[in-house]
């Protein structure tokens, strides 16, 4: 198993299969599952050989352990199944048409796409993996929409995201959609990373958050996000980081990738957001707290950025962030004998 492999498994782990029952409780049960050889020590299933300086792997469950899941989740499949044409293993394609017959959510994450594509999941549908495979994805299954310009695709039952950093982009997507905006944020802050976020079907990076570790940067802006009802100015957050305009603009950019404005707008942004899912504030208010000021102001910026009215955001999403994953929360998953895992939900 290459480096990518296991970080691209590890993203799921990360995400679903350490609790964080502070920001949702129950939050995800994560199981993870192998079309290995079984353990003849009774420890599950286990894929051969070593993933690494000493490293390797075990899983409790076979790919049985995919039924009852309400998600599987994909990461990758063998690097021949992608490199040298060879065909994804027969039994975990079948394992995944009985776990998307059965109803479960299907997700892959980077070549897991191709795994999907070989059990016909991805028929008539948007999909996209890692730009340097999108190519070999079309050629090989041609009945797939495939998108190498986005970061995920959101295809109702059906997931697939690009590769490395676009999977933990997809994963906190699961989250936002599962348990609201506002868990799938603290998830990110607590990650130390962007929330990614969509409106309709475009993607597109959130607000970075404060940098919370840079000394004279990071406390003003945490700041800032406490006080976005309030008029804010470039001079005001420079004055408080007791630097020069210029100077801060310079250092926001570079440590978040965006200009100060900007920067609080996606703020702002985000904030109404979280009004809009978890209360029944009217639209004016939802403006007023968010620092956007007038409905017509926020209708305006919030549908340029979130790709929705507010109005129609809103009744996307449960009114209150509810008390445990929307669709049961059982995560499972396989590793495959190359070393490829996939994961289930």
């Amino acid at each position: 198993m290459s480096a990518w492999e296991m970080y691209e498994l590890s993203i799921a782990l990360a995400v679903f299969g350490i609790p964080h029952e502070d920001l949702a409780d129950p939050w995800y049960r994560l199981r993870l599952c192998s079309d290995g050889p079984r353990d003849p020590d009774g420890g599950g299933s286990a894929a051969p050989g070593p993933y690494g300086p000493g490293l390797s792997l075990r899983t409790e469950h076979g790919l049985d352990g995919l039924v009852g899941a309400d998600t599987v989740i994909v990461p990758s499949v063998p690097e021949a199944c992608v490199d040298d044409g060879r065909d994804v293993p027969a039994d975990l394609v079948a394992a995944l048409r009985e776990a998307a017959a059965s109803g479960a959510r299907m997700v892959s994450l980077c070549t897991g796409a191709f795994a999907l594509a070989a059990a016909g999941l991805l028929d008539g549908r948007r999909a996209t993996a890692h730009w340097q495979h999108t190519a070999e994805l079309a050629a090989r299954h041609p009945d797939v929409i495939v998108d190498d310009s986005v970061l995920y695709t959101d295809d109702g039952d059906v997931l697939t995201s690009a590769g490395a950093t676009a999977a933990l982009d997809l994963c906190l997507h699961l989250v936002r959609r599962d348990l609201g905006a506002h868990v799938a944020n603290q998830l990110a802050r607590r990650l130390v990373v962007h929330a990614h976020r969509a409106g309709g079907q475009a993607q597109f990076v959130d607000a970075p958050l404060p940098p919370t570790g840079e000394e004279g940067l990071g406390p003003v802006l945490q700041w800032a996000v406490e006080h976005l009802a309030e008029p804010l100015t470039v001079d005001d957050l420079a004055r408080r980081a007791r630097m020069s305009p210029r100077t801060f603009h310079r250092r926001l950019q570079e440590a978040t990738g965006t200009t100060p404005m900007r920067w609080l707008l996606q703020q702002r942004i985000a904030r109404a957001q979280s009004l809009l899912e978890s209360t029944d504030l009217p639209v004016e208010q939802v403006g007023e707290r968010s620092g956007l000021g007038t409905a017509a102001n926020l209708r305006r910026h919030f549908t340029r950025t979130v790709g929705v009215s507010p109005t129609a955001y809103r009744r996307s999403f449960p009114r209150a962030v509810p008390a445990g994953p929307a669709r049961g929360g059982r995560v499972a998953g396989a590793i495959r004998p190359s070393g490829r895992p996939s994961t289930g939900r």
